[in-house]
């Protein structure tokens, strides 16, 4: 299976992170990536852009080094009620919309509250996929947030970096693939790049995907014709163009 998209990359906007979207671009080029998401932490993350550097994403070429880049955002889940640190006004005017549980964003709890939250924030109009849910952390009903996801027709991503920032993911990790393949709900893949030089870097989810068997259909980020229809589709469906 060969991956084009990766769909979650931070520039050193996100404060901790060390490229630049330019230098992101060229290693993109370099590595046959052919498209992008530029996925910045919210503001409740320590160190992130405030909500202008979002609404200002737009300056950024829809093009650098031919390498499709897409403006988005990985907004902070801010409470088990599925709030989100980056208000509607402001997602709207993104392609892309990741939600996700870090805990110097929030306080880790229970399996039940965790998994509220994720169904519903994926109950949000504006947000297309939950960033790295095999988390141990923020342990979830993967089943209940797998079916929330198909009822709403929303993305699940499978996310390379937990594999060595979130030890003991890897189960969980095949635990949503699995129940991915069964519902029929689409994945898309990352990096979680924090420098230039891990874009495009999927080798921990690409075995998973051998060992359980992925077919392709399932995972957007093998075209970028399909991710950009996908982002066309959405707009389309919430009037935003």
């Amino acid at each position: 299976m060969k991956l084009v998209v990766d769909a979650h990359v931070h520039t050193i906007s996100s404060g901790h992170a060390y490229s630049t979207v330019q230098e992101i671009a060229r290693e993109a080029a370099n590595k046959g990536i052919e498209m992008f998401i530029v996925t910045d932490h919210g503001p409740s993350m320590e160190g992130a852009p405030s909500l202008l550097h979002f609404a200002n994403l737009k300056v950024i070429p829809n093009e650098i080094c031919g390498v499709r880049v897409a403006k988005g955002v990985e907004a902070n889940i801010i409470d088990y009620s599925g709030n989100l640190d980056v208000p509607a006004g402001y997602l709207k005017r993104l392609d892309f919309v990741i939600a996700s549980l870090h805990d110097v964003c929030i306080k880790p709890a229970t399996v039940e509250q965790h998994t509220n939250a994720l169904i519903k924030v994926l109950e949000n109009p504006y947000v297309d996929v939950i960033a790295h849910p095999g988390n141990p952390v923020f342990q979830v009903d993967i089943e209940k947030v797998v079916k929330a996801a198909a009822e709403n027709k929303k993305l699940i991503e499978i996310n390379n970096h937990s594999f060595d920032v979130r030890k003991g993911c890897e189960e969980n990790c095949e635990k949503f693939i699995r129940a991915c393949c069964e519902m029929g709900v689409q994945m898309v893949c990352s990096s979680d790049a924090h420098i230039s030089f891990e874009v495009g870097c999927f080798d921990n989810v690409l075995k998973l995907f051998d060992k359980v068997k992925v077919s392709e259909d399932l995972v957007l980020s093998t075209s970028v014709e399909r991710f950009e229809e996908y982002i066309l589709q959405k707009k389309r469906r919430l009037n935003l163009i």
